[in-house]
């Protein structure tokens, strides 16, 4: 999520060198390697902590729910400073102790984990990654428009798109690297031996996590070449902004918390159908108070922009809902993966195995991010032509090279190179232009997850694991698109859509608890899990649609944004 493109041209900073600062951006881009890392980590935690914990599958997207939500919180606590003519928290720090704060958080986060595994609690463990995403939201905060001010403005895409290529190469090893420190070996491990394998591995793997956020918080705080990053820019108040979405988080408290009690029930006094059924339905709500919640601000906000702040632009109160369910829809397919792989129709991988496709998932986003960087170059057409072919080869290899260091078995992943083509041929027929590109992607992304859902075996696994080829350029297209005509908004509408990462929080475990309910009714092995993707049809469906709308939307505004682009 890290490669979004935030305009911040709107704000003073006090470091207003033409020149790249190289030194402090190569200190700068380690910390998109860590979201990256961390996050698509996860996704092999997830399977792990399963079988270990004996979870079902939405317990065991708890993990991801912890992790997203802080992220929403953090930057909600930073929007509330603000909201009331307080100031920008982030501007009155500066880029740089706003970092370094948040790195400093994050490696508390993972001396709660190591607290939590020592004394075997999964419930601490999720509360130890809730605390490292809270030091992530502060980072993130500040690190893309920190990214921005580090040279000249109008070279500021290129920085931030160099970010996201370095927080998706940390997504491709992440889950490789995770695998290796949590079961020792690439080798195959049953799910017999994962329940009893110790947690001595996780706190070996969060000891080492928390000493890289310490190093990197000293890199930052002792370097001389990191300017503070203080900037002047004034704070709009938006207190009706502020209550509309405190009251939108009170209402999801209101719908997780039966989720969360129906747990300590006793389950023989229920069928496990009206159990399930009992659950979806107050997923399905929280779900519906975003949905509604957004759409009530809109025509709120349209009546009266004032109080509004950024929220009375319609294409950013849409463009929220759209970061909402990509983030979300980017994280389920994956987080829901390794379920999937694990059913006999599906290659019956053990939880041990499933890191390459994981990792080829993950990777899938930096083949895009890498190819979509080219446009920030100013190479001639025919060279970036060429590099429009050769980049996203040179990724794909990149990625089956990680895994065959990891002496995992790549030859299951070889044929993927034909939806990397796939991909290539979108770029070419999109030209980067950010509706257009969205809209393809989108459609591409309702096609792939459709094959997935009405096949099995190997061109089931391609499909879905291309979600993450058809994800991978939505974040900056999203931004661009939702910012666009926001003026002396725009920085306080960045702010918005990172709040709205949210989604991670949300959808991946409604997608396992759909697996749960439909596998309930099934007798079929696998059923569950396998149609539990239909969520994310939905979901790349309201992305194509945000993409069409926003488009028509902006030009009725003056704003014929692909030309401009």
């Amino acid at each position: 999520m890290a490669g979004g493109i935030t305009d911040i041209s709107n704000t003073k900073i006090n470091n207003t060198a033409q020149g790249t600062n190289y030194p402090a951006l190569t200190i700068l881009v380690t910390v998109f390697f860590f979201w990256g890392f961390i996050a698509a980590g996860n996704s092999v935690f997830i399977p792990f902590c399963k079988h270990y914990f004996s979870l079902d599958q939405f317990q065991s997207q708890l993990i991801d729910f912890a992790f997203y939500l802080a992220y929403y919180l953090g930057a909600l606590a930073l929007f509330a400073y603000g909201a009331f003519g307080r100031g920008d928290l982030v501007a009155k720090l500066g880029y740089k102790k706003s970092i370094v704060y948040g790195l400093l958080f994050s490696a508390l986060g993972a001396a709660f984990m190591i607290f939590a595994v020592e004394i075997n609690a999964f419930e601490g463990m999720l509360l130890g990654l809730f605390i490292v995403a809270l030091g992530f939201s502060l980072q993130q905060t500040a690190a893309n428009p920190f990214a921005i001010s580090l040279g000249n403005p109008a070279t500021g895409a290129a920085r931030i798109n160099l970010g996201g290529g370095i927080n998706s190469f940390g997504t491709a090893i992440g889950p490789i690297i995770v695998a290796i420190a949590l079961f020792g070996s690439t080798q195959a491990i049953t799910d017999d031996k994962i329940a009893a394998l110790g947690l001595d591995k996780v706190v070996i793997l969060y000891t080492a996590v928390g000493l890289l956020f310490l190093s990197a918080a000293a890199l930052f705080y002792f370097s001389k070449k990191v300017p503070s990053g203080i900037y002047t820019e004034k704070t709009e108040k938006s207190q009706k902004a502020f209550y509309a979405l405190l009251i939108m988080t009170i209402l999801l408290i209101v719908m997780f918390a039966p989720v969360f009690h129906s747990y300590t029930l006793n389950i023989a006094d229920y069928t496990k159908e009206s159990l399930e059924t009992y659950r979806l339905g107050w997923l399905f709500g929280a779900l519906a108070v975003v949905v509604i919640s957004l759409l009530v601000i809109k025509n709120k906000a349209k009546k009266n922009p004032s109080g509004w702040g950024a929220m009375q632009y319609p294409q950013l109160v849409l463009g929220m809902l759209a970061i909402f369910v990509y983030v979300g829809v980017e994280v389920a397919i994956v987080s829901n993966f390794g379920e999937l792989l694990h059913k006999p129709a599906f290659g019956g991988y053990k939880a041990s195995e499933v890191a390459p496709f994981i990792s080829m998932y993950w990777g899938s986003l930096m083949i895009g991010r890498w190819t979509g960087s080219i446009a920030a170059f100013n190479f001639k057409p025919t060279l970036r032509k060429l590099l429009m072919i050769i980049v996203p080869l040179v990724a794909f290899g990149v990625v089956l090279g990680v895994n065959a260091l990891s002496q995992y078995d790549i030859r299951p992943l070889l044929y993927y190179v034909v939806l990397v083509l796939v991909q290539i041929a979108a770029f070419f027929y999109t030209k980067n232009k950010p509706a257009k590109s969205l809209l393809v992607f989108g459609i591409l992304g309702i096609i792939m997850m459709l094959i997935g859902i009405f096949t099995t075996g190997d061109v089931a696994i391609y499909a879905f694991m291309s979600g993450g080829l058809f994800c991978s350029i939505m974040w900056p297209a999203i931004f661009n698109l939702s910012l666009a005509g926001l003026g002396k908004y725009t920085t306080q509408g960045s702010a918005f859509l990172v709040m709205m990462i949210l989604g991670g929080a949300v959808l991946p475990p409604m997608q396992g608890k759909i697996a749960d309910y439909l596998q309930s009714i099934s007798s079929i092995e696998g059923f569950g899990i396998h149609n539990s993707y239909w969520l994310a049809v939905a979901a790349f469906g309201y992305l194509a649609f945000f993409a069409y709308y926003v488009n028509k939307l902006l030009k009725k505004q003056g704003i014929d944004y692909d030309s401009a682009a």
